[in-house]
């Protein structure tokens, strides 16, 4: 009996050892993963020049007058399903980053323009290449995004050249707002995943959006009367996200 009593704390050591020994399967058919972390967005991007479409504007063309798009940084949650140990589908969100909005051509002279929040949530199909136990796990994906905009505004200076001052330039009380337009736009994605554990990971991924936004503006508010423009941006943006991960 003594001996069996002996064994006993031998038994249990082996059995600790073992399981530290096991590798940790840490993505399997089944798992879901929700990450945490930051998402930088640095637009590839580009303007046409302002259209004139209503009013006392309505026909002229200014071809330098352009803008370029700041970068951005939000919180953002991914949460992942795999539905085998390589195959898995992930659906991204975040806080909406403001993006700002500076002159550049013959719009210069402004600073600042405006500013906008992007919204932009997206599914992603991810192959993750090795096997389930491997620590680190790099992958590649493809899928799409919807995005639109909200809380777009226009800077004072601005607003009093769309809201007159471009026909006349002593009507500096006019007023303007803007849209921009929403739209699906395809997402191409790679990163790789470190497996700390079987629960926890950090990971981090770079995805390319080709995405491109009409923007009307209305500008009122002086003798001019409504005065309506048109220009187009293209965003492009690179987006960068690292992140702690949870396996649930």
């Amino acid at each position: 009996m003594k001996q069996q009593f002996s064994l006993l704390p031998k038994i249990a050591a082996l059995s600790i050892a073992a399981a530290f020994a096991a590798p940790a399967m840490a993505q399997t058919a089944g798992s879901n993963i929700v990450n945490l972390g930051w998402f930088h967005l640095a637009p590839q991007d580009s303007s046409e020049g302002i259209r004139g479409v209503g009013g006392l504007v309505n026909g002229s063309n200014s071809p330098d007058a352009h803008s370029t798009v700041s970068n951005a940084d939000t919180v953002g949650v991914a949460f992942t399903h795999f539905f085998t140990d390589n195959i898995a589908l992930t659906a991204d969100l975040g806080l909406p980053p403001k993006f700002k909005l500076t002159g550049t051509g013959t719009l210069s002279r402004f600073g600042e323009i405006g500013s906008a929040k992007q919204w932009s949530p997206a599914i992603v199909a991810k192959y993750f290449f090795g096997d389930a136990t491997d620590k680190f796990r790099p992958f590649v994906g493809a899928g799409v995004t919807y995005v639109w905009y909200s809380d777009v505004k226009l800077n004072q200076s601005f607003q009093q050249y769309a809201g007159g001052g471009a026909v006349n330039p002593a009507l500096t009380t006019g007023n303007a707002s803007a849209s921009l337009s929403s739209s699906l736009a395809p997402v191409a994605s790679l990163g790789a995943t470190y497996n700390v554990s079987d629960r926890w990971s950090i990971g981090f991924s770079v995805s390319y959006i080709p995405l491109k936004t009409d923007a009307d503006i209305t500008g009122q508010g002086t003798a001019a009367g409504t005065l309506k423009y048109k220009t187009s941006l293209t965003i492009n943006p690179i987006v960068s996200f690292l992140s702690v991960g949870y396996k649930f």
